[in-house]
């Protein structure tokens, strides 16, 4: 069966372009085409003035739907939690262990593999966000759970690896060596580095080990001084790191992500997380993480002492930011969905209209609003 999806405009993953429309075939791209060039006898859908594009793809998302991963790792947690999302637009995420002990770890990762295997829509693999991290820039992981990677562990995630599509590893230099970090990366994994008060020289080494990415950037690590350009200087001198940014105004000062952006070199880029927690696609207005209380307030989640722990952010609002920036449509777009997509090596896959991918799309009303969401050529909630 062929449907076709008009708006104002598509986002393809690379371009807007007006006047074209999206041609669906079985639940999957099969063109995004001019008007004029549309077949005879295909039925048309007409989202008049909104703006078609890729489902979200957030590489950073700890929970949703009022449940932490952390809390329960399992399948059937990593389902919920992404079905929360896709309502809210993201229609593939990693779902991210904080900081926790070697068993839940190992939790996490036998469920993630059962939940890619079965195909739980939305679960595109995992991020272990810790334990190998600093305790000086902790944020809200718990301490006393922070250790230097062992060989164990190392074997662990190169297994993990294997078998997942995806695995995406938040570590500090302060905790691993340049030869666990090559042989991370030599395995499949991601690694990122974060929750690191680390200098630079010690961090672009860590890029050559084979580091491809940084966590939230800005957040818990080494500032860029006059002095001593640290994890961030890091971060945006080396063309090959990628970062994810928590953009809700909140995290990162507007002026402070504006000059970000207009300074990364490339090739690799600067995407949009939520690092979004359990409050997500919920009413909840706070939960518990490693046994202390996170409050819900004032757009923003905090321990009791005033920590950020995670983000209440949701990715339309991320992008709208971008837009206010002055930064483009198709960048704030792009940031969403094309390069983290890119980030764990599913260009081409995720984050974009290409013909053969899933029709999983969005459609962006005024003022980046959610108009509604699709999954497969079928919209979710009917």
């Amino acid at each position: 069966m062929r449907t076709a999806h008009s708006a104002l405009s598509v986002f393809d993953g690379t371009a807007l372009r007006a006047g074209h429309v999206l041609l669906i075939e079985d639940g999957r791209v099969a063109a995004v085409l001019p008007e004029e060039e549309l077949p005879s006898g295909v039925t048309v859908i007409d989202h008049a003035a909104g703006v078609l594009m890729p489902g979200f793809v957030d590489l950073q998302v700890n929970g949703g739907g009022g449940v932490m991963l952390n809390d329960d790792p399992s399948v059937a947690t990593m389902a919920r939690i992404a079905e929360a999302h896709a309502g809210l637009g993201t229609t593939s995420l990693l779902p991210t262990l904080i900081t926790d002990t070697e068993d839940v770890t190992a939790a996490a990762i036998e469920a993630a593999a059962v939940a890619v295997s079965v195909g739980v829509p939305g679960v595109a693999g995992l991020h272990l966000e810790g334990p190998h991290l600093s305790a000086a820039r902790k944020g809200a992981h718990d301490p006393a759970l922070i250790r230097p990677m062992t060989a164990r562990d190392l074997d662990r995630i190169c297994e993990a690896a294997a078998i997942l599509p995806v695995l995406m590893v938040t570590v500090a230099p302060e905790s691993v060596t340049p030869e666990q970090i090559a042989a991370m990366a030599a395995a499949g994994a991601v690694v990122s580095l974060g929750h690191s008060n680390t200098d630079y020289q010690t961090a672009m080494e860590a890029a050559e080990a084979g580091a491809r990415c940084v966590t939230h950037l800005f957040n818990a690590m080494s500032p860029l001084t006059s002095r001593a350009p640290g994890l961030v200087g890091a971060a945006l001198a080396h063309g090959e790191l990628a970062a994810g940014l928590i953009a809700d105004g909140v995290h990162v000062h507007p002026v402070t992500l504006s000059a970000a952006l207009r300074g990364k070199r490339g090739p690799a880029g600067i995407f949009l997380v939520t690092d979004a927690m359990a409050t997500a696609g919920s009413g909840i207005e706070g939960f518990m993480l490693n046994g202390r209380q996170v409050r819900r307030g004032a757009g923003r989640l905090t321990l009791e002492d005033g920590t950020l722990a995670g983000a209440d952010l949701e990715m339309a609002g991320a992008m709208r930011l971008i837009w206010q920036l002055d930064f483009g449509m198709e960048t704030a777009l792009a940031m969403a969905t094309s390069v983290p997509a890119g980030v764990i090596g599913q260009a081409g896959r995720l984050g974009c209209l290409a013909p053969g991918t899933a029709a999983d799309f969005v459609v962006l009303g005024p003022d980046f609003a959610v108009v509604s969401v699709w999954r497969g050529g079928e919209r979710l909630g009917d």
